[in-house]
């Protein structure tokens, strides 16, 4: 009858959940060509910025984040609960083995019977073992429920990787448009030093005034006070790129000091709704976690089932030792337990409803979850394109206002203009290539906020190469011989 049970699991078995996915996109519509592309970058997106640097530091990152490889200890960790939870499915064995000796009371009885003994010695080794009769399914619905476990933390790891390497491409691209930002701060103090000279030459020409002279200064100094807080970001993320690869604060100077060509933006990645549900880590594992709420449901339903067990236990017991091995001494005792629960006060019923809500909560979190990718995939397609046009008009601005000052200043040096044009067209100008530096870098975190939102990057990548410190057959071979054992016996 057990074997024929056997296959019975109560519960309900794990249905994906559905969800309605729209065709495409509302901010823009994916085209073939798109797909094609994007589907060719989603592996090794950063190379769409044409940067080696970027290229080696996400290589880095990969290798040696610490919080990838605690990540990776913890999945370890995970996969031997899930092998916990199955050894329940295969008989447990233990020895026991008992050597003394024990005195009996004599004044239970009196007077003592003669030619009795109060004391005796005795030997019994043997072992002891049980075979829990999983009838209906409660172990097996918990292999089901860690191995869920299992991957929504495997999905849970792939999520960070997803968050390093955006965290890590939107501090390189920050921190070239830093430092493009000190290169032009610097041509703006030594444009403003030539003002000052200027002024300087038409002042002693008897042309210009000290206010003049007295404001060009002041420009000067405004302009060279822009420099230290430059300076200082351009540190700070140079610090937290070093951390994000593992290395520490300061090591990575020599290379992202070294001066590199600003990465290019790359053309505009888009994909079906339906592929982020495919990619993106965390709808991957809130997906994997209604999966494992809908077999908690089946370990709950269990318990209000009669649980089989085999116990055995078997063994030799002798007051002399070189008897042990005689037939008279063997003893064994093998029954068949059945256990139903009567009355729990409602405790029972109460884990079934639980397990029945946090399946429910699970699914809602999914459906959550999906929205929420989808929204900031959303976000990211118009602020791409909506950033794009801005650039653009930036950098019109720019080019306009350094030809307004170019003409300023020569209406000044002839006499023709004062110097509150020049100093109007100088401020302008600052401001429009500041400007234009900052939505070029609007325009490459869009880039990789759109790639991170598609959940790109974290196929092809292995979970973990890390590897237990200590070898478990250094620390019990036996114990790893009766694995390797139970392994072959129950696959």
């Amino acid at each position: 009858m057990a074997l024929l049970l056997s296959g019975c699991m109560v519960g309900p078995d794990y249905v994906p959940p559905r969800t309605e996915i729209p065709g495409n996109w509302t901010e823009h519509a994916a085209t073939a060509a798109e797909l094609a592309r994007t589907s060719a970058q989603m592996q090794t997106w950063w190379a769409t910025f044409h940067d080696p640097v970027l290229d080696r530091l996400v290589q880095l990152a990969i290798a040696s984040n610490l919080d990838l490889q605690i990540a990776g200890q913890r999945l370890l960790a995970a996969h031997d609960v899930r092998d916990e939870v199955a050894a329940q499915l295969a008989p447990q064995v233990d020895t026991v083995d008992q050597a003394g000796i024990q005195r009996f009371s004599t004044t239970l009885q009196y007077p003592p019977l003669p030619g009795i003994s109060s004391s005796s010695r005795y030997w019994a080794p043997g072992f002891s073992a049980s075979w829990e009769l999983d009838v209906f399914g409660r172990i097996r619905r918990g292999i089901q429920a860690q191995d869920d476990e299992l991957g929504a933390d495997i999905e849970a790891r792939r999520g960070m990787l997803v968050a390093i390497l955006g965290e890590l491409a939107d501090d390189y691209v920050t921190l070239r448009a830093t430092q493009r930002q000190l290169v032009l701060a610097r041509q703006n103090i030594e444009a403003a030093r030539q003002a000052l000279a200027l002024t300087g030459r038409v002042f002693t020409q008897g042309l210009g005034t000290n206010l003049q002279v007295a404001q060009a200064r002041a420009e000067l100094e405004t302009e060279q006070s822009s420099v230290p807080p430059l300076q200082t970001r351009i540190a700070q993320l140079t610090h937290a790129i070093a951390v994000l690869v593992g290395q520490l604060p300061g090591s990575l100077e020599t290379m992202l000091e070294r001066p590199a060509p600003y990465p290019k933006v790359p053309a505009l990645p888009v994909a079906l709704p339906s592929m982020v549900i495919a990619n993106r880590p965390d709808i991957r594992r809130a997906e994997r976690q209604y999966a494992e709420a809908s077999a908690r449901i089946g370990v709950a339903v269990a318990q209000l089932y009669p649980d089989f067990s085999l116990p055995l236990s078997l063994g030799v017991q002798s007051s002399m030792i070189h008897e042990l091995f005689a037939a008279d001494s063997l003893a064994f005792q093998l029954v068949l337990s059945a256990a139903q629960p009567l009355y729990h006060g409602g405790r029972l019923s109460a884990q079934v409803r639980q397990a029945r809500a946090e399946a429910e909560a699970a699914r809602l979190a999914y459906r959550q979850t999906v929205l929420t990718g989808f929204r900031e995939v959303e976000d990211r397609l118009v602020a791409y394109r909506n950033d794009s046009l801005r650039d653009a008009t930036l950098r019109a601005a720019a080019a306009d206002n350094a030809l307004a000052l170019d003409r300023a200043r020569r209406l000044y040096e002839a006499g023709l203009v004062g110097f509150l044009d020049v100093l109007t067209a100088e401020r302008a100008t600052y401001q429009s290539q500041d400007l234009a530096a900052l939505g070029d870098l609007a325009e490459l975190t869009d880039a990789v906020g759109l790639y991170t939102a598609l959940g790109a990057g974290w196929r092809g990548v292995w979970l973990t190469d890390t590897q237990l410190p200590v070898d478990e057959r250094t620390q019990h071979g036996l114990a790893h011989r009766l694995d390797h054992l139970r392994r072959q016996l129950f696959p």
